[in-house]
Parts: structure tokens; C-alpha cells; sequence
């Protein structure tokens, strides 16, 4: 009757510690994929301080939790391995294979192994794996699909579209020949 023991204590006194195994220097990953960073901590996204502390806030929504109707703040790393229907602006957005996210985004950084519905802000860059489905309004600074990754709805690259104001920008700060025109306006 081990089970039934009254002595032992089911809690820890000591809070146990959460250890991060990083890759090997030249580790290989397996065939094709190994192009891709498997996590925001492989795409070097999870700086440490000195003391080997991250200096981020990170929020991880486990498997079989859902997490509805919030405005994510403050928080630079989401991890989304349930569900979440919300709208964000951060650094990182890392879904899952089981996770699911519905919402808006904008985000430097989004890696999708899971489902993606809404509109997606990647700033710097998208990574979508094997597993990913991104759907929705979608705009990116660089992208990377992996075979067998799925992105549709309306696709737009930020750097074009940059290229494009900037240009327009520079037309209306022109000044005018006549400056009395240029005054007028004024």
C-alpha cells in the first residue's frame, strides 16, 4: 500500500528547475528540415543576460488550454501549444504542431508548425513547417516555406510595399519651385 502512504509528501520543497537543452555547435537535424529552426530558442531570438538568465517574458499556453477574447501585452515570446484567440504585438510567436492561434498578430518573428488564422504581421520573418497552415491576411519582412507548409489567403511582402510609400513619401516633401506656393500651404 505504497500509494496510500501518509508520510510522503507529494509537493517539492524546492521548486524545481526548469533546465533548456540547447543543439550542439554543427549538430546536423534530420534530412531537409534542418534548414528551418525548430524553435525561437534555435533562431537565436532568446538572448541571455549575463548569469545565463533570459532576459525575456515569455507566456507558454499548454496543450488542451484555451485562452479567448485577450489582448496580449509585455509578453516578448508566446508559445502556443492549445488554443488562443487573441490579438498581440510582441517579438515571437511560436506555434506548436497541436497549437492554434485566431487572431491578429504583428510580430518580428512568427514560427508556425501549427494553425494560423487571421491576420499575421511578421515583421523580420515567417517560418512555416511541414505541419504549418497560415491562413488570413498575411504580411512578411522574409519567408520560409517547408515542403508540405501551407499559406494561403492575401500575401503581401512588407519590403515591397515599403519601397512603394517611401518613394511617394519623398515626392510629397519635394519642395515647390515657387515658393510662394510653398508658403501658401503653409
Amino acid at each position: 500500500m505504497a500509494l496510500f502512504q501518509k508520510d510522503v509528501n507529494p509537493i517539492p520543497s524546492k521548486p524545481i528547475a526548469r533546465t533548456q537543452t540547447t543543439p550542439l555547435p554543427g549538430a546536423l537535424g534530420n534530412g531537409h528540415a534542418s534548414t528551418f529552426q525548430n524553435s525561437a530558442a534555435e533562431a537565436g531570438l532568446n538572448k541571455a543576460e549575463p548569469g545565463g538568465i533570459p532576459s525575456e517574458s515569455r507566456l507558454t499556453v499548454g496543450p488542451n488550454i484555451k485562452l479567448k477574447g485577450v489582448e496580449i501585452e509585455d509578453c516578448d515570446t508566446l508559445v502556443v501549444e492549445g488554443y488562443v484567440e487573441a490579438s498581440m504585438d510582441s517579438r515571437v510567436i511560436e506555434i506548436s504542431e497541436s497549437g492554434v492561434y485566431k487572431g491578429t498578430v504583428e510580430i518580428d518573428t512568427a514560427i508556425i508548425k501549427g494553425r494560423f488564422e487571421g491576420e499575421l504581421t511578421a515583421r523580420d520573418k515567417l517560418i512555416v513547417h511541414a505541419t504549418g497552415d497560415v491562413s488570413g491576411k498575411i504580411r512578411y519582412g522574409r519567408l520560409a516555406i517547408e515542403e508540405g507548409g501551407r499559406v494561403h489567403g492575401d500575401l503581401d511582402e512588407i519590403a515591397g510595399r515599403s519601397k512603394n510609400t517611401s518613394s511617394a513619401d519623398k515626392k510629397e516633401e519635394k519642395p515647390s519651385a515657387n515658393p510662394s506656393i510653398s508658403a501658401a500651404a503653409e
